[in-house]
């Protein structure tokens, strides 16, 4: 009789929320550990699996091993699969997952994130930094959706992301994406065509997790006007517009127009440590009315 009782406890599942964060530089994270309120700095029932950020052609993207989420998910944080090292830095990850907990408090919350600085969608706009289109062959025909892949495959390889012994469901329930600034830096052609990519690339990403109909909330950039011109994406209003066209069109999507009256670090690119904070919150908040809706 005991042993009968046992199993059930032994071999049930838990159900695990996933949320995929990815983009470029602001979604990487270029806040300041050392600025985090005590609230931010540890968690329970959440985890975070980072896949390796790499240039294009890299055969080292997307490697990475779960973990408890804590400060040090931001800027310069890199993983060989065995073992992570946190930075000093951080990104939206640590007040979404604080709000994500209080929105679901019986919820289990897993983070997937892969981000990297000054990528773009459009290959004509990647530079040395790195490109989001799936079609895009770069060196040994390795670009940044394909880093991407790697990291959801590794991530969900995992059946036990809280090591408690028990299988885990998995639940999609949301992609946040914060990404425009790489194809707001060129050319009005390429600007143009911000709204086409993104669709595609949001979609693409849907169906890797199986999932057509998955919330997507995405963060609007936003210019400091820190440099000579007084605007540092010279065609930043047309991706602006892109993006508002994308949620307008899609009706599981949602996007953060906080952005615009956020102050800026040392340099005219990146938010400030209260940037980073107030953006996690008000991506929570939209991705949980889409997933109530």
């Amino acid at each position: 009789m005991f042993f009968l009782l046992l199993v059930p406890a032994l071999f049930y599942t838990q159900k695990i929320r996933i949320f995929i964060l990815a983009g470029q530089s602001n979604m990487n994270g270029f806040g300041y550990n050392k600025d985090l309120p005590n609230d931010l700095k540890s968690f329970k029932d959440v985890y975070i699996f980072q896949g390796n950020s790499v240039p294009d052609g890299d055969l080292n993207g997307g490697t990475g091993k779960w973990d408890v989420l804590k400060p040090g998910n931001g800027t310069g944080f890199k993983s060989d699969g065995k073992t992570n090292t946190l930075s000093d830095r951080f990104g939206l990850e640590l007040s979404f997952a604080k709000r994500m907990k209080e929105l679901f408090p019986n919820d289990k919350i897993a983070l997937i994130k892969y981000a990297r600085e000054g990528t773009s969608i459009d290959s004509l706009a990647a530079a040395n930094f790195g490109c989001w289109d799936a079609d895009f062959n770069g060196k040994n025909e390795i670009n940044q959706y394909d880093n991407f892949l790697k990291t959801v495959k590794n991530a969900l390889s995992e059946s036990d992301i809280d090591g408690n012994g028990k299988k885990d469901e998995i639940i999609p329930s949301g992609i946040l994406w914060m990404q425009g600034e790489g194809d707001a830096s060129y050319n009005e052609e390429i600007a143009s065509k911000y709204y086409g990519h993104l669709k595609i690339l949001m979609n693409q990403m849907r169906a890797t997790l199986l999932a057509d109909d998955l919330p997507v909330v995405i963060g609007k950039i936003s210019d400091s006007g820190k440099n000579e011109k007084g605007r540092v994406w010279p065609t930043g209003e047309l991706v602006q517009y892109a993006q508002e066209k994308f949620v307008k069109t899609d009706k599981n999507a949602a996007i953060v127009r906080s952005t615009k009256k956020y102050n800026y670090g040392n340099d005219p690119w990146h938010y400030d440590s209260a940037g980073y904070i107030d953006l996690g919150k008000n991506f929570a908040d939209e991705v949980f009315r889409l997933i109530i809706k």
